[in-house]
């Protein structure tokens, strides 16, 4: 084993939803020793369910919690519950949002902020009516709103050519760097170990696997096996996932609100997403003054994380720009003031993957994200945690043999 210390990785943070009770147990008498590979949002939450049931947890990353160039990095994400016909998400979604409000009441510094989330379509199509189906359905309060309605309660959003908007009351943002680093620092604090390093591919073997060897030399022994690799999911298992799983380039664009105006604040204005007829754009308010940001769904080149350029485009800026000045008329002309390149991590389908290895029995392969996926982080990994034990029922959405070389995505 290296030589680890179990120190704060986030000297002054607050804790995760870890009990006395349940950390005293954890240290009295463990059961199985569980390594996981990456310490993104699915790492990190598979890693503290594992831990509440009192398991022995060893977290490994390349270059550490929520790092700049992995999925789970930079700032904001949106947790939201409308997701037309795939109710299994709608489900996930609000079975998450209570951990996340333990998390963010926890951290001493906000996690979840209830900004409220809209999404607003030109026509009431059908991911409209399955939304609202299957939000009645799970008892979540949805508003229903006309343009004229969406009009007067968010002013600062141009809502030319739209008929209908959902608005979801009790959904927001989720910062994501900081929600890693908590979920960390808590795991460590609770008894478990973090350790920075890269991790050598496992091989071809089959039958049981038995311990990693990092690229330093150090051997990390265990029962079980999480590989939570996002985007390096495919590097290090090209013959298993190859392309089922690909990286693309997304960029992120953040821009000053005029000094002193309120509406541009969490509780004026909300999350959003525009369906713009299935090109969908979507951003934040202004959280934390970092300024009001804007992307675009759509997914960009396949990249390389290791080696993509992070350099944003002129071009994507300009698309961007453009978007803005007609949607949010209020911010034309307001300075850039940052930006961000990343990537999705897109399964086939945008399905996640949760899966076991096809020949380590006691491998377990758990990303593709695919743009959707941090706001369900808990229940990823409770579910994930639940599938390495076989303590719960298999999901054939998100099995690897549903996973397609050829994409097309399916999950919006």
């Amino acid at each position: 084993m290296p030589n680890v210390t179990r120190r704060s990785l986030l000297l002054g943070a607050g804790g995760a939803a870890v009990s006395p009770a349940v950390a005293k147990t954890y240290k009295r008498g463990m059961k199985d020793h569980v390594a996981i590979v990456g310490a993104g949002v699915f790492g990190a939450w598979t890693a503290h369910h594992l831990q509440q049931q009192g398991h022995r947890v060893t977290l490994i990353d390349a270059h550490g919690p929520g790092h700049t160039r992995s999925s789970s990095g930079g700032e904001s994400r949106l947790t939201r519950a409308a997701y037309g016909k795939d109710a299994i998400y709608t489900r996930m979604a609000m079975d998450s949002l209570p951990q996340w409000k333990a998390l963010s009441a926890a951290s001493g510094l906000p996690i979840f902020i209830p900004a409220g989330i809209l999404f607003f379509f030109p026509t009431e199509e059908p991911y409209v009516h399955d939304s609202i189906a299957a939000h009645r359905k799970f008892g979540l309060p949805t508003d229903v709103l006309t343009r004229a309605e969406m009009a007067r309660r968010f002013p600062m959003i141009d809502f030319d050519g739209i008929q209908v908007g959902l608005y979801e009351p009790g959904f927001g943002a989720l910062m994501a760097r900081r929600s890693v680093l908590t979920l960390v620092d808590r795991l460590v604090k609770a008894g478990g170990t973090y350790v920075t390093g890269a991790v050598q591919p496992p091989g071809s073997s089959s039958g049981k696997f038995n311990e990693l060897f990092l690229s330093s030399g150090e051997r990390i022994a265990a029962d079980r096996f999480v590989f939570a690799l996002g985007p390096w999911l495919p590097k290090l298992f090209p013959e298993v996932i190859g392309e089922r799983i690909l990286a693309t380039r997304q960029e992120v664009f953040f821009f000053a609100p005029p000094a002193g105006d309120r509406r541009f604040l969490p509780g004026a204005m909300p999350g959003w997403a525009d369906f713009n007829g299935g090109d969908i754009f979507y951003g934040f308010p202004d959280l934390e003054s970092r300024g009001v940001k804007f992307a675009h769904d759509a997914h960009g080149l396949q990249v390389d994380p290791d080696t993509q350029d992070r350099r944003p485009s002129e071009a994507a800026l300009a698309e961007i720009v453009a978007y803005r000045d007609r949607r949010f008329p209020l911010l034309r002309s307001a300075p850039l003031t940052e930006s961000r390149v990343c990537q999705y991590e897109n399964s086939s389908n945008g399905d996640f993957l949760i899966d076991f290895h096809p020949r380590l029995k006691n491998v377990l392969l758990v990303g593709g994200g695919s743009g959707h996926g941090f706001k369900h982080g808990p229940e990823v990994g409770r579910y994930a945690a639940g599938r390495l034990l076989d303590s719960v029922k298999p999901e054939p959405r998100f099995s690897l043999a549903t996973k397609s070389e050829v994409h097309h995505r399916e999950v919006h």
